[in-house]
């Protein structure tokens, strides 16, 4: 019995996604929820599972098609087997022969499906072959920090054409994968945007565009949260399980300034203001496919640990390309963290219908007055964007010196006062 492959259904807010890659090939057994392609919108990868045990007879939908829920994107024949690969076919009993069995017998046929485009894009740009890069991602696919990894080692062959003997003292390492490392060649590469970055820069330029936004700063004296975290964090990661961080410090002195400031807690939606009685605050992640913020639910009602806990627990996904569209979804407000990167000062636009977003900076050793003296002090700029139509500058100004006092009295945030 045939069964279809569909695109699942998508997020009312996604008109259509991207076939990113086929984990199977027509032919291949497949087992009833095994991952068979994975589809990418502008927001999160969506794994589609094997409806029923049987053989992926067709792929309607090749890798880099756009689709919309629903479409066919192959099928299935429920309860048929596979057939056994001829004799012939096996490789050569030589060491690349090994290689080539060894991989090809257990993902036979699924390379296409073990790397998506641009994976294959940049393997391809460096001259690197597939077989000679391990994959460290699921079902030992590989990505693109396992190519620039074997890249970075210095055992990939210049790409074809390129003299062996002037690559290297010619090119650069490029420190973000995926983009071609600078050469002496003047090439140029033409490579299509990822949904998600092309939604991202919509997003940004809708929000330049289309809000009154300014940006007020103030700064951190972290030195009471150095300590702090000296003091107890061996006591706090033995009894929580999670390290203590600053991001969760951040995050309560955030959610009690929202309460505080119900106007930055709030968002336009037509001609009304919406103030929300809760604090869903988005957290800033970083990934392979770009920047991504899955939301903190009820901040208000989450203590320093289970905050930890669900930042490790985000990282984490949004590194596996795991982050289901609810964890991206809503939000209140939002933090992101440019100090992890090393930016001193930085003024971050806002993610509507958000009026407001805080900005953590890196901690920097700086002569600071205590007490009519020079002191060192460990500190942070911190930054508040803010839409002016609905937030004004002296309730962006006192939200800003909140977090400010919190931060440097953080007894304050566990004693809630």
């Amino acid at each position: 019995m045939s069964t279809e492959i569909k695109v699942p259904v998508l997020p009312e807010s996604v008109a259509d996604a991207t076939i990113l890659a086929w984990q199977k090939k027509p032919g291949d057994a497949v087992k009833r929820d095994e991952v068979l392609v994975e589809v990418e919108t502008d927001k999160v990868v969506l794994e589609v599972p094997a409806p029923a045990d049987g053989v992926l007879t067709s792929i309607v939908a090749d890798e880099g098609a756009t689709v919309v829920a629903q479409e066919l994107l192959g099928t299935i024949e429920a309860g048929a087997v596979a057939e056994s690969a001829p004799a012939a076919a096996a490789p050569a009993p030589s060491s690349g022969g090994q290689i080539g069995g060894q991989t090809g017998g257990q993902t036979g046929g699924q390379t296409g499906g073990q790397t998506s485009p641009s994976v294959r894009n940049m393997m391809a740009e460096h001259g690197v072959d597939r077989d000679q890069v391990v994959g460290t991602g699921k079902g030992g696919r590989i990505s693109k920090d396992d190519v620039q990894a074997h890249v970075a080692s210095g055992s990939s062959p210049a790409p074809a054409g390129v003299a062996a003997t002037s690559a290297p003292a010619a090119s650069t390492p490029s420190p973000t994968p995926g983009i071609p490392p600078v050469s002496g060649d003047r090439e140029e590469r033409r490579v299509p945007m990822s949904r998600l970055r092309a939604r991202i820069a919509e997003r940004l330029l809708h929000a330049s565009q289309s809000t009154a936004m300014l940006t007020t700063f103030n700064e951190v004296d972290m030195q009471p949260m150095k300590e702090l975290r000296a003091q107890y964090k061996d006591q706090f990661e033995k009894a929580h399980g999670v390290r203590l961080g600053f991001m969760s410090i951040f995050v309560k002195a955030a959610t009690e300034a929202l309460k505080r400031y119900p106007d930055i807690n709030a968002s336009i939606d037509g001609d009304d203001v919406v103030y929300h009685g809760f604090c869903d605050i988005g957290i800033a992640v970083s990934s392979d496919r770009g920047l991504v913020v899955p939301v903190l639910r009820d901040t208000e009602l989450l203590s320093l640990a289970q905050v930890e806990a669900q930042i490790g627990e985000y990282a984490g996904r949004a590194k596996e390309g795991k982050l289901a569209m609810e964890d991206l979804t809503g939000g209140t407000f939002t933090i992101t963290n440019g100090g992890v990167f090393g930016s001193l000062m930085s003024t971050p636009i806002l993610n509507p219908p958000q009026s407001a977003i805080l900005g953590m900076h890196t901690i920097q050793d700086r002569p600071v007055a205590r007490n009519g003296e020079v002191v060192i002090k460990p500190m942070m700029y911190i930054a508040l964007s803010y839409d002016h139509r609905i937030v004004d500058g002296q309730g962006a100004v006192g939200f800003l010196k909140t977090i400010k006092e919190l931060v440097e009295e953080p007894a304050k945030i566990l004693l809630d006062i």
